[in-house]
């Protein structure tokens, strides 16, 4: 049987300027009331009712913000899930969760915004990500099928010359090399508003072969793995509602709708 996964869950907080939370009055976007429940405890709960998940790891929201959440401060005092303060970015929450977890357990990693997350997703994108042998792996859905469930709504689209891409917010790291990922994506983010040194980190050529559409994503993930040192891979998940989260007032919108059918 393959090993149970350890979940990390990221929320940390954008600050008082986040749209979410100003809409919704709530201390942070994590705890945005959906459906009558915060959209954390969602995700937690979709977590705990998986068959790949052994445990949780929650990194945010700051300990001011868990004191408006009593059940969630609940949760943490009872021992159901183990919570670490943010870091100032998301890939070094991502390393803060990383560090507590023994390397040789698998990692899902995925964040409270992913308020439609379901149990069945979780086990299925684990399985999968275990199947394909390869250090870490990314949970992608096609754009076009979730296009076609949701034509109102704009979701980032990762285009490849075999096909665009949404991405699902599960993330896998199934081996101590796969952990060098969130690193990388640490040394990315702090580029990313100097294109000249993100196009080196990236790889010029990679970066150009992509934006002229000429990249196929197999070949994508092979060159980046090259760069991160690990064998990245990706799964396609068949469910649109897994590509989406809740990152504007027209996705809480969105999901409020899609909660209430």
């Amino acid at each position: 049987m393959s090993a149970r996964f350890h979940a990390v869950v990221l929320a940390g907080d954008r600050g008082p300027d986040d749209p979410v939370a100003r809409h919704t009055g709530a201390a942070c976007k994590a705890l945005a009331a959906l459906g009558g429940q915060p959209m954390l405890l969602r995700v937690l709960d979709a977590l705990a009712a998986s068959a790949a998940v052994s445990g949780i790891t929650l990194v945010g929201p700051s300990q001011a913000q868990l004191g408006t959440c009593a059940p969630l401060v609940a949760r943490i005092a009872g021992g159901e899930i183990a919570w670490l303060p943010p870091a100032p970015s998301p890939s070094q929450s991502a390393l803060v969760g990383l560090t507590g977890v023994p390397t040789g357990t698998p990692v899902l990693l995925t964040t409270a915004d992913h308020a439609l997350l379901q149990a069945s997703w979780v086990d299925a994108f684990c399985a999968a990500a275990q199947a394909t042998g390869k250090d870490a792996v990314v949970g992608l859905a096609r754009h076009a099928i979730v296009q076609v469930a949701f034509p109102q709504s704009r979701r980032t689209a990762l285009r490849f010359r075999d096909g665009a891409y949404c991405g699902c917010n599960l993330f896998a790291f199934l081996s101590p090399a796969g952990r060098r990922a969130p690193e990388f994506w640490r040394h990315v983010e702090q580029q990313r508003k100097k294109p000249h040194r993100l196009a080196a980190a990236i790889g010029p050529g990679t970066l150009l072969t992509y934006l002229c559409g000429w990249l196929m994503l197999d070949a994508g993930l092979a060159r980046l793995s090259r760069r991160v040192g690990a064998q990245l891979g990706a799964v396609l998940l068949d469910d649109p509602r897994a590509a989406v989260d809740v990152d504007s007032v027209a996705d809480f919108e969105l999901v409020e709708r899609l909660l209430a059918v």
